[in-house]
């Protein structure tokens, strides 16, 4: 192996949309980032980091950067731009914004921001800039909330088990969950586990490389989890497997839940899931009957028009069991309720204007970007921010978001670290700095550890952090109000001063300076009330009781799952050629049946396509999917797809159950060869 040439080491946190928040250590040579690695000294993930983010020192000084603001020379989507200066750029933007303000009011303005980077800074100060200019509000909706919706209803919030117990559970599902390459340190507890007698189960739509490290691996037909785990509840309460005494105490409408699960036996659970009968009543007593047992419940199933339900049913499974009072007991969905910060201060929703009419300004639901700005007249969008995002990768129905996205009449700023494709769409680019060039507070939405980190490097180039780019908006906006001036260190502990979060106690600046990781004060373990009838969910419109309704997508296709793949991360590092080979390239995994029933060899050039659009891929046929179901994991860009087209282009913009999540897996295709 080749030593390694560096002159300096920093310390810092995986600031990407990953529920681990890895401790990372950054190595410097004259100024550059040269290598990345795992920090030892992290209690949780210890110097252990995925394959992913070991490449990162490529995407901070790769040819895909961008160093200094640049302007459109040609049509939107060619990607043909000239540098500018900053004080040209932000004129622009800030010019553009108060002539459309002007003409069609604020709310013409759209702000686009997701998980680009997830430090507690520079993900939510732009919401301070778009509150004080009444431009229409954003609903960031794309991943999690439809099952944190429903986990909420059922246990109260986003608190479960405390991952660092799991290494003691002796039952584990892995539900819907692809640990090896999205969550690779709950991987890490789970075989820690195994060492110790634990049986591991994975139930998913296709066997990834957390189901090939499976004790079982029960496949699943795509959008049934839900009936799944009443089929589970039914066995449970039938024979009597449940805990009444935890019951009593600790759940609300028991008795009503039994009658529900009247509806759901094995035989009929059968006939929805493609999970054999006997399989089912097998999984249910093993649950019930190894304590403590653990359900790690992942984001794909919750990306169905059934989602929130799916994982409040699921939800319900601990609480029957008793499994919340051993250590290591339970589920989780997400820990980010022991991380909640003083969300108020920090995004300044008072500076919100009233819009026309004295109402607060619109709310659009990410998920329908391609259906905004086509279709939405009342006012429309004349100009659009995005940071934090590539929309043009990773929203859904992507032929009408690159439509809209290609409208002359819309003026578009873009701010990334590298050229995404939704920056060739841009009118103005700007170059932001990446989480190794600037100061944000850390928190995991898994572990219970908070952490901060400064610079590793300078900003390359002329880049410069979100922070910095709103503070230069807003004086060019003529915002005189003080937190327009606030520093980092000012908005962390405006984050941090939430005395109606006692996880936050002694979490402080100073102490977070000095320690870099600090654990939140969190109780030893977590037992919630679980709410198997909810009077919420009544009083919303909702069932009250776990119920199961089919997708409403047809029948005849194919159904067209596309979850992670095990390289990038949503679409954040698909431009980094490394990663690129190590992938390889954008395959459709589909079963021999299917193939065979549709003349496609291994490694034909295919094309999946219906109404909303088509991508073309290469074949991959495996006994990993069922027949009826084809893969593609990953989110390649347009860019570096063989028909210049990604995955989105056929997934739908409908609405998820809760939460006005996305369903981008309740999609289904027709898979056919391209002659070559």
């Amino acid at each position: 192996m080749k030593r390694l040439d560096y002159d300096d080491v920093r310390r810092s946190i995986c600031a990407f949309d990953c529920p681990d928040a890895c401790g990372l250590l950054g190595y410097v040579k004259d100024g550059r980032l040269v290598a990345v690695g795992g920090d030892p000294d992290h209690p949780v993930t210890r110097g252990h980091i995925c394959s992913k983010v070991a490449f990162d020192h490529l995407r901070v000084h790769g040819p895909n950067r961008l160093t200094q603001p640049l302007k459109r020379i040609g049509p939107k989507g060619a990607g043909a731009f000239e540098p500018i200066g900053w004080d040209e750029a932000i004129g622009t933007i800030a010019g553009r914004f108060k002539d459309v303000a002007a003409s069609y009011g604020a709310e013409s303005i759209l702000p686009y921001s997701y998980a680009g980077t997830m430090g507690i800074v520079n993900y939510n100060v732009g919401h301070r800039f778009f509150y004080r200019l009444g431009a229409s509000q954003l609903l960031r909706s794309i991943c999690s909330i439809a099952g944190n919706v429903g986990y909420c209803y059922t246990n109260g919030s986003n608190r479960g088990v405390d991952p660092e117990e799991t290494s003691e559970s002796r039952y584990i599902i892995a539900w819907g969950a692809n640990l090896v390459s999205a969550n690779v340190h709950q991987m890490a507890y789970v075989q820690q586990a195994r060492r110790k007698g634990a049986r591991f189960v994975v139930i998913d739509v296709h066997r990834n490389k957390t189901g090939d490290a499976a004790d079982w691996f029960i496949p699943i037909k795509p959008g049934t989890d839900g009936a799944l785990a009443l089929g589970l509840m039914h066995v449970i309460v039938a024979e009597r497997l449940y805990d009444a005494a935890y019951i009593a105490e600790h759940t609300v409408g028991f008795e009503e839940l039994c009658s529900r699960l009247e509806a759901y036996p094995p035989g009929d659970v059968a006939a929805i899931t493609g999970v054999p009968m006997e399989d089912i009543r097998r999984l249910a007593r093993e649950y019930a009957t190894r304590q403590p047992s653990f359900i790690r419940i992942g984001n794909g199933i919750q990306h169905h028009d059934n989602g929130g339900m799916c994982v409040r049913n699921i939800a319900c499974l601990p609480a029957l069991t008793g499994a919340w009072l051993h250590r290591g007991g339970g589920c989780m969905k997400s820990n980010s309720g022991y991380h909640a910060f003083n969300e108020m201060a920090v995004t300044r929703p008072d500076l919100m204007p009233r819009a026309a009419h004295g109402r607060l300004p619109r709310t659009i639901n990410m998920n329908e970007l391609g259906k905004t700005l086509l279709e939405v007249s009342d006012p429309p969008v004349m100009a659009m921010y995005v940071y934090n995002s590539n929309p043009a990768a990773v929203a859904p129905s992507q032929a009408k978001v690159l439509r809209g996205l290609s409208r002359e009449d819309l003026f578009l700023a873009v701010h990334d670290v590298v050229m995404t494709d939704t920056c060739r769409y841009a009118d103005v680019v700007l170059p932001a700095t990446s989480a190794w060039e600037h100061t944000d507070l850390y928190r995991s939405y898994w572990h219970l550890r908070s952490a901060m980190a400064e610079p590793a490097i300078e900003p390359v180039g002329e880049s410069k952090s979100n922070l910095d780019v709103f503070r230069l908006l807003a004086r060019a906006m003529g915002f005189e109000d003080e937190c327009f001036a606030d520093s980092p260190e000012d908005i962390m502990r405006q984050a941090l001063d939430f005395p109606a979060n006692p996880h936050l106690e002694d979490v402080t600046l100073d102490r977070l300076r000095r320690e870099h990781v600090v654990r939140l004060n969190a109780p030893s373990k977590h037992v919630p009330t679980t709410f198997f009838y909810s009077e919420q969910m009544a009083r919303d419109g909702f069932d009250p009781l776990p119920s199961y309704v089919p997708l409403p997508e047809p029948d005849q296709g194919l159904t067209l799952v596309t979850p992670p793949n095990h390289h990038f991360l949503n679409s954040t590092l698909a431009g980094v050629d490394a990663l690129i080979e190590r992938e390889g390239r954008p395959t459709l995994q589909l079963s021999a049946a299917d193939a065979r029933e549709r003349g496609i060899q291994e490694g034909d050039l295919v094309r999946a396509w219906n109404k909303r659009g088509a991508v073309e891929l290469y074949a991959h046929i495996t006994d990993a999917v069922q027949p009826g179901v084809v893969v593609s994991q990953g989110v390649w860009w347009a860019s570096k797809m063989p028909g210049g087209g990604g995955v989105n282009q056929t997934t739908p913009d409908r609405i998820a159950d809760m939460g006005g999540g996305a369903v981008f897996f309740s999609n289904k295709v027709e898979v056919e060869r391209i002659a070559t």
